[in-house]
């Protein structure tokens, strides 16, 4: 196995051999034990201007590739949400087009029977996209009814962009609806309208401060306990059109107690990146499905801890996703909205991507050391799938930063 020198946060290189890759199969039947779909990452156009504030210009066949790559592993795929970049440098027109672009693409494999993996599966089944309002600038809208207004109509915009491709629809939460909210009415009063237009049982997806300071206060407070309450109400008044919750508070506790309050027929999707092997295996009576941007970065290690669990081999699927843990610890540290970067940094390493490169420059969200941390972790988790050419690239981004890798030694520090 190759040996790379990885710095350390200390300033330090050391040697470090590669262990290879795990021993995960794809399924050959439909995973049935939970439901789960991966968040997947973009991939730019490597000639684009990808630097902040660049309109995004993605690769389309690379991006759908690795739609493709996780459907064959018999994961759906939860598209346009945060680990896509919404709101960090996909714009709106290029998410209309994600939309369109993955679910034409999942319509096709349903037809085709590509995947054994995903027969008698739906195109809602393969993805769930975000309906979120990032055509409205929240600087733009003031509190009050004309706000809410805007914030509402963008919602539904939204909405019907998702619904009339076929995909299933996921209303994440909205900048502008934090700006413009003064109550938490004001937020069971704009949800109530997008249930009422939604075709469709729905996903409602909150999203916690760590991903997304600009939500700071929803459902109407800024009080964890005072928000659920209000986020219970909305799910009681409306649980016919809600298909599931997508919960991402990095809060294991929290999940387990709103999961046993849900009404009856809606699911909790984990978004917990830190708890999810806890929360998917369950307590013995109630577990979580999963929508998870961990999964994109892990998927052949999840599909084949499901189909143990499929299996009655609850122990080795725990143990699998037990195995993954510390990569996804370090992967969604603080700050936290920096993630997408490993994501596409691990995309890049099993050769999914020409580049390490993100739209609106993102990939520079992390130092090199996070990074050859990152790659530790993934190996040790058997999941550099292709352990020499993850050693080139990560040699030629090693040589980018001035850390040699012929055995001389790295060029002292400067005062």
């Amino acid at each position: 196995m190759p040996t790379l020198a990885l710095p350390s946060p200390y300033g330090t290189v050391s040697e470090y051999t590669m262990t290879g890759p795990g021993e995960f199969t794809r399924p050959g039947a439909p995973i049935a034990s939970r439901k789960v779909y991966a968040a997947a990452h973009v991939v730019p156009q490597m000639t684009a201007d990808n630097t902040p504030g660049a309109p995004a210009e993605l690769d389309w066949d690379a991006t759908l590739a690795y739609r493709h790559e996780l459907w064959s592993y018999g994961l759906g795929v939860a598209d346009a949400m945060d680990t896509a970049q919404r709101g960090m440098g996909l714009d709106y027109a290029a998410t209309c087009e994600l939309i369109r672009r993955s679910a034409a693409e999942a319509a096709d494999v349903v037809a085709s029977g590509r995947y054994p993996a995903l027969a008698g599966r739906t195109v809602r089944d393969l993805v769930a996209c975000g309906a979120g309002t990032d055509q409205v600038d929240p600087a733009t809208v003031e509190p009050g009814a004309d706000g809410l207004a805007t914030v509402t109509a963008a919602y539904l915009e939204m909405l019907d962009v998702v619904e009339s491709s076929g995909a299933k629809a996921i209303v994440m939460c909205s900048r502008a609806l934090a700006k413009v909210a003064t109550s938490a009415e004001d937020y069971l009063d704009v949800y109530a309208k997008v249930f009422e237009r939604a075709s469709q049982p729905v996903i409602v997806h909150w999203l916690g401060t760590m991903f997304d300071p600009a939500l700071a206060g929803y459902w109407g407070s800024e009080d964890i306990p005072t928000a659920t309450a209000t986020f219970n109400r909305l799910l009681a008044q409306h649980a016919d059109k809600i298909d599931g919750v997508k919960v991402s508070l990095l809060d294991a506790e929290h999940e387990k107690q709103l999961r046993a309050r849900l009404p009856e027929g809606v699911r909790l999707y984990t978004g917990d990146d830190f708890n999810y092997p806890e929360l998917i295996d369950g307590d013995g009576e109630l577990y979580s499905d999963a929508l998870l941007g961990i999964f994109a970065a892990i998927y052949p290690a999840a599909s084949t801890a499901l189909q143990a669990y499929d299996a009655g081999d609850a122990a080795r699927g725990r143990a699998i996703l037990d195995s993954t843990r510390e990569l996804g610890k370090h992967i969604f540290a603080a700050p936290t909205f920096y993630y997408k970067t490993g994501i596409a940094f691990l995309s890049w390493l099993n050769g999914h991507q020409d580049g390490f490169q993100m739209v609106g420059g993102l990939h520079s969200g992390r130092s090199i050391a996070h990074l050859a941390h990152t790659f530790v972790l993934a190996d040790k988790a058997g999941l550099l799938l292709k352990p020499e050419l993850a050693a080139e690239r990560m040699r030629e981004l090693l040589a980018v930063y001035g850390i040699p890798q012929d055995g001389s030694a790295p060029p002292e520090a400067h005062a």
